[in-house]
């Protein structure tokens, strides 16, 4: 059996798109899948799985969750060995830093540098951002609701054919912790 996260895309957040933490938990059981826990209300769940790939996973998952609640919702799902790198390959000073001050995009395939070469950096100081392994993590001293990056780097075009969710670092390490 394997653990997974499955991040839920722009669910419960500002008021729209509202489901229901005990009803998505409910769909994945009929999924078949085990152990399923929900963390927070913005769409995070754990759950344990013998079969199936991340990408069929998320698939399935997406297209139950139109079927039940009439929601076209973007899911990513990812493992506990994955979800460990991002934590252990976080080129920022993680714990010296708010939880709310740093955060992961995670997508839901690679993206290149050259994807985000239009974005000047140096016109964002002191908020940064680096790649990763399908994600991209974002410095944002102010938080995120604040940060001009993040609305740079939220552009559609910038984004084009990937899934992207984004967690703060609290989220982030939590999965990785529930996981395990």
């Amino acid at each position: 059996m394997t653990t997974y996260a499955a991040l839920l895309r722009g669910v419960n957040v500002g008021g729209g798109r509202k489901l229901p933490m005990a009803g998505l938990r409910a769909v994945m059981e009929e999924l078949g899948h085990t152990g399923v826990r929900t963390y927070l209300q913005s769409g995070q769940a754990v759950f344990t799985c013998a079969h199936g790939d991340e990408e069929s996973l998320a698939a399935g998952l997406t297209e139950a969750i139109g079927g039940r609640f009439g929601l076209d919702v973007d899911v990513i799902v990812r493992d506990h060995g994955y979800l460990r790198a991002v934590v252990e390959a976080c080129p920022f000073p993680a714990a010296g830093l708010e939880g709310r001050q740093l955060h992961v995009t995670y997508f839901s395939a690679p993206v290149d540098a050259a994807r985000f070469a239009e974005v000047d950096q140096e016109v964002y100081l002191p908020e940064e951002f680096r790649l990763g392994d399908r994600a991209l993590y974002l410095y944002a001293p102010d938080g995120l609701g604040r940060s001009r990056l993040a609305a740079s780097l939220s552009r559609p075009r910038l984004n084009k054919g990937v899934i992207a969710t984004t967690r703060n670092w609290n989220t982030v390490t939590k999965l990785a912790e529930l996981t395990a």
